[in-house]
This record gives C-alpha cells, structure tokens and sequence, in this order.
C-alpha cells in the first residue's frame, strides 16, 4: 500500500490540492464577507487604522483576555519603540473554571485596574473571543469560545460594561478600544515594519486556533458604516471558518463529532488543537487496514485521543514525551508509518497556511515593490513549533510571491497581544 497515494486519495496532502484554486476560493469569500454577502469569512472592521503615531513615554492600561489567563497592566513605548511593561498582573481567565456572571467579570478588571488608575486615560482591551468591533472601538461579544463560561455577556459591549464598572468605583475619564488577538498582531508589527518601510501590514496567528487580519483600503469596503479617514483600515478576516475548499472523508468524521460541527473548518484541519486528532482518525482507519504491526493496531484502536504535541514530538524525534505513542506495542516500522502519516497532515497545514497569508497580502494591494515589502507579523507556538511546518509554509509562500511579483517580510514579535493592544491604546483615539 502506498501511503503517499493514500493520504492524498483522503485529501490530507498538499499534493491533493492546487493552490491556485485555494488562493481563488479565499479571495472570493473575502470579498462576498466585505460587501456584505453570505461568505464564510466574517471579515470583521476593526475601525483601527495603521497610522497613527505612539507617543513615547505615554502610559496607556493594556488589559489581554487570552483563552487561559488574564493579564492586566501599564505599557509605555521608549524612544527606540520599544514596550516597557510595569504593574502587570496575571491571573487564570474569569469563567474558566466556573460559569460567573457580568458583574463577577468586571469585577475583576476594575479590581486590578483601580490602584493604577492615576496613570493612564486610555486602555488597549485584546479581547480574544469572536466579537463585532463597532465604530466607537467598543466590541459586542458574538459568543463565547475556549470554555469560557459567562453567558450574561454574550451579546453585551464589552468596553462599555468596563467603563460602568470603573464609573461606580469612582473613576471617570477612561476610555477603552476593544480589538481582536489578530489585529492587535497586526499592530504589534508597527514598529518593525516601520524600520524597513514596510507598505502594509498583516497578522497571523496559528496556535490552538487560526485567524488572520490585513489592511483593507476603504473604497473596497461595502458594509461599514464609519470609515477612517485614512482611507484604510484593519479587518479581522476570522480565517478559521474559510471552508470553500474540500476535505476528506476523516476530516469530515472528526469534524462531525466536534463541540461545534461544520464550523471552523479550515481551523479543523491546520490548528495545533485538531492536528493531532486528524492524525489518530488516519492512523486508526489504516489500523484496520493491516497497515501496521498487530500489537501497534490494537493500541491505535484503543486510543480515544492524540494530542498534536505528542505525535509532533514523535515525527521530530526530539526525545520528549509522545504520550500514548511511547508503548512499546510500536515496532520501529510503526513508528516510522506514524511519522509519514503525521507529516502529511503538517504538509497539508503548511499549504492552506501559505495561501491564508498570501491571500491577505493580495488582498492589501501592497508588497509590489521589494524595497516595500508587506510586514506579516506570525504569532502561535503551533506554527513556530510544530516540526517543520514554519519552513514548509516559507517554501510555499515563496514559490506563489515570486509568480505574482509580490513582497513580504515575516517578523515575530514577542508578546504581540500587549504590545498591539497597547498600540491601539495610544493610537486609536488621535
């Protein structure tokens, strides 16, 4: 059996795709999701430009809501652009372990915000969750995600339930931009990009989730109510839910079975939380194929899960721990049939990732001259370590930039939710 065949007969190989078709299918689907047409992109407005100017040494309060803690604090920018960060607290993200209510929530931001409150007027909210950013920067949560459990919110504006909360404590003035983890990686790109004028600007996270964001000009945008008056502004393209593309009957079995079937797609099949997943559905289906040693088929068909991390550390032969796969039920082929399988899936990932980013470059109408390259700001451990799949994605971009004549230069700034939510702080209200 011929497993290369195998796995692009089950569409989980970048040889079973044409990239060309891929790159149609997102652009088309940005396009229906900006003028306001049914599309599986929601291609959400930030109303946050790209120019405006940080003022250095000017505090500003950054609050970033991730999917596992809640971090709070000040932020200033040096003269160099450089972030210096004082009276950052950390703590687990409210409503992850027990259903709270909005008051519960707020509680805790004004908590840590009131003993700091003499030294910044505005604050940078990075609220990762699905919300519409409206044109006073506020947000209005969409849904929850990640196991939060807070149902009181949903629905509500985030930045104004703040401020309510800080105007009953007494404190007045503040004033809150609310933006997503992707655009706030866009912004954390600013100060790099600056220093090889860069022309526009794209974020990109690949981690337990995918998302991307990019810099739409204004006369392409159909459905927003407020313009800046840059002429430009960041859109939140929510590239997880892309699913103009075709998948595999596997992908379409574990889809099925997911805490949220048939949405998400593209984030099923190139995120570090469904790579794994993806990989144990193959395995066990060539389990049964007598692909593998009997010892090593039994234990396949037992396993209920496979974490990416575990059979990552496997195809990287790294020494860390591979979990389940570390039984000794494996013979050595088993494992070397593991790999293929796995690599596959990463192939796959590392494809649709490259027509993902190119899409938004595209997309920005910029990048066209080399002295001016396109600044991609790339966040998540799923994409920097999964093995070998920053590199594959790099390859690919190459190949599909080259034919177009087209520019970019990848950076990764550390800590980009604080960095870009601090930015917006400063910027957003010139």
């Amino acid at each position: 059996m011929n497993i290369g065949d195998w796995l692009k007969e089950q569409m989980v190989s970048s040889e079973a795709y044409d990239a060309e078709q891929l790159l149609a299918g997102f652009l088309d689907e940005m396009d229906r999701g900006l003028s306001g047409d049914a599309s599986s992109l929601a291609m959400i407005p930030a109303y946050i430009g790209t120019g405006g100017t940080v003022s250095p040494g000017k505090p500003v309060a950054v609050i970033d809501a991730g999917g596992t803690n809640l971090r709070v604090g000040i932020a200033r920018f040096d003269e160099s652009g450089k972030i210096e960060l004082s009276n950052f607290s950390k703590q687990s993200m409210p409503g992850r372990d027990k259903q709270i209510s909005a008051a519960d929530f707020y509680n805790v931001l004004a908590d840590t915000l009131a003993p700091i409150k003499d030294e910044f007027e505005n604050i940078g909210f990075c609220f990762s969750y699905p919300a519409v950013i409206l044109p006073n920067l506020d947000g209005r949560l969409l849904h929850w995600t990640k196991e939060i459990k807070i149902p009181e919110l949903v629905g509500k504006h985030i930045g104004a339930g703040l401020i309510d909360a800080l105007e009953a404590r007494g404190i007045f003035g503040k004033r809150v931009a609310v933006l997503n983890d992707t655009v706030a990686a866009l912004l954390a790109g600013l100060a790099q990009g600056q220093t090889f004028d860069a022309s526009s600007y794209v974020g990109f996270i690949l981690g337990t989730g995918t998302n991307t964001a990019y810099v739409e000009r204004n006369e392409n945008i159909g459905k927003l109510e407020g313009y800046l008056e840059s002429g430009a502004q960041v859109i939140n393209v929510e590239s997880g839910g892309f699913n103009e593309f075709p998948r595999g009957p596997y992908d379409l079995q574990l889809d099925a079975r997911s805490e949220n079937p048939y949405g998400q797609a593209f984030e099923k099949t190139i995120s570090g939380v469904y790579m794994g997943p993806i990989a144990l559905e193959l395995l066990k289906a060539l389990a049964e194929k007598g692909v593998f040693s009997p010892s090593g088929a039994a234990t396949l068909s037992s396993l209920n899960e496979l974490t990416t991390i575990h059979i990552d550390n496997l195809a990287s032969d790294n020494g860390r721990d591979t979990g389940p796969l570390s039984s000794d039920s494996f013979s050595d082929a088993d494992r070397e049939m593991m790999k293929t399988v796995f690599n596959g899936v990463v192939d796959r990932a590392a494809l649709l990732t490259a027509v993902n980013i190119l899409a938004a470059v595209v997309k920005s109408g910029a990048g066209r001259d080399a002295a001016l390259p396109v600044c991609v700001n790339i966040d998540g451990s799923t994409y920097y370590k999964t093995f070998q799949l920053a590199d594959k994605v790099q390859a690919h971009l190459k190949t599909m930039l080259e034919k177009r004549g087209l520019h970019i230069r990848c950076i990764q700034v550390e800590d980009a939710p604080v960095v870009g939510a601090a930015i917006a702080g400063l910027t957003a209200f010139h």
